[in-house]
């Protein structure tokens, strides 16, 4: 059986540093960089504690394509991505848990 994956985008602040990241668990992972569990990453160095932008793909291997694709993007791009999905540069972690645990009821 195949294990979905989601790219997604952190950010310190709207219009600040952006991060794009590829996971099969996007709770967990956010839930990682928001504690900071690695200081010496990326995410830890510059406080990007925003999830502001997220996808979910079927596979892995297309959700690595895509952190991809993503990357090699410029970041006038990635911000119309974001600002698409979510214009005011929310916070999107909460929504995802909440979704999460209404699925599981």
């Amino acid at each position: 059986m195949e294990r979905g994956g989601s790219v997604y985008i952190m950010t310190n602040r709207k219009n600040g540093t952006l991060y794009v990241g590829v996971t099969s668990d996007l709770i967990v992972r956010v839930g990682q960089h928001k504690a900071k569990e690695d200081p010496s990453s990326f995410t830890a160095r510059y406080n990007l504690h925003l999830l502001v932008y997220h996808e979910s793909l079927d596979g892995i291997e297309e959700a690595i394509a895509r952190e991809k694709q993503l990357k090699a993007g410029s970041r006038k791009r990635k911000i119309q991505l974001i600002e698409a999905m979510n214009p005011e540069w929310r916070d999107l972690y909460d929504e995802l848990i909440k979704e999460e645990g209404e699925a599981l009821e």
